[in-house]
């Protein structure tokens, strides 16, 4: 049971920081699921629902494809990402310093917004990189490892995906938005746009977010992460002062990822435990500071509640 975790999600609607959410947690070999409130203070949530992923796109796509090629020996964590994609500017940044977000990269693009996809494209294949190398945080890292892909297969990230990853997983319902009927990010816009404006521009091959799914196919997306060899040697720190796996973010025993618009996964292989959370906290208003701060109460919650849970089994 998530007792302790509903309870927080049912008083964060109640305070009106977003209006529904769908939450599923993995224990003893099965998946129970949550459905609360609205999507849009009519419609109910409900099983089936799609969703804008934000950033939990990183995993879900690049990051499941760089675990698969990196263990497969077809590329190395630290040569360059100009020995992969010679249309970047720079030979100093690494694989891993991308997957972990250390590449010291400056993410600020002028005039970002007045940009076609060709042009934001080669504004980011000539990115500014400092020598801070440091963890921040930037969806630049996501996106150029997204351009070396499709550099390297010839196939367009929505292509590769689907092959490599939907197919193989039995992921019928997730893939590059727009996403017509889509659970809505904006009041007002309904029709499935992707959110993150990057992202929105260029469209299905964006390394960074813009896949859409459900609650079903990211239980089976988990599942194989609990279960296959392709992860189990994930829970480490491939990072540096910031504890970080590859692509994903390391917590102990967790592996984790959250999205602009409001879900987050996370996996602990250790107690073959896992929990999705689901909604549009977009919707009405978008405050980022305090949602990353209450967030954070669900995460606690839910590593306690199934951490309670295993200890009684």
């Amino acid at each position: 049971m998530t007792t302790r975790a509903l309870e927080i999600i049912r008083g964060q609607m109640t305070d009106g920081l977003y209006r529904g959410a769908t939450l599923a947690t993995y224990q003893a070999g099965k998946w129970t699921e949550h459905y609360l409130g609205t999507i849009d203070g009519t419609t109910p949530v409900t099983a089936g629902l799609v969703y804008d992923l934000a950033s939990v796109s990183k995993v879900v796509g690049v990051g499941t494809q760089m675990i698969f090629m990196v263990n497969s020996g077809a590329l190395a964590l630290d040569q360059s990402l100009k020995a992969y994609y010679p249309d970047f500017h720079d030979d100093s940044i690494s694989l891993r310093q991308l997957l972990t977000h250390t590449s010291g990269i400056d993410p600020f693009i002028p005039n970002r917004n007045e940009l076609n996809a060709a042009k934001l494209k080669e504004a980011i294949n000539h990115i500014k990189v400092t020598a801070d190398k440091r963890f921040k945080y930037t969806d630049i890292n996501f996106l150029l490892l997204g351009f070396m892909l499709e550099h390297l297969t010839g196939k367009s990230l929505a292509k590769l995906f689907e092959a490599s990853i939907f197919t193989s997983f039995g992921m019928t319902e997730t893939s590059f938005g727009p996403r017509i009927g889509a659970v809505p990010t904006v009041k007002g816009i309904a029709d499935g746009r992707v959110h993150d404006p990057k992202a929105n521009v260029l469209g299905e091959h964006a390394g960074s977010a813009g896949l859409f799914s459900t609650v079903g196919d990211l239980e089976k997306f988990l599942e194989h992460y609990l279960k296959d060899d392709f992860a189990k040697d994930l829970w480490q720190n491939y990072g540096g002062d910031k504890p970080r796996s590859m692509a994903w973010n390391l917590e102990g025993d967790w592996l984790d990822h959250t999205g602009y618009t409001g879900p987050f996964v996370m996996v602990n292989r250790k107690d073959q435990t896992a929990a999705i959370f689901l909604t549009n906290r977009t919707y009405d208003v978008d405050d980022r500071p305090l949602w990353i701060a209450v967030r954070r109460y669900i995460y606690q919650a839910l590593v306690a509640d199934l951490k309670c849970e295993n200890e009684k089994a």
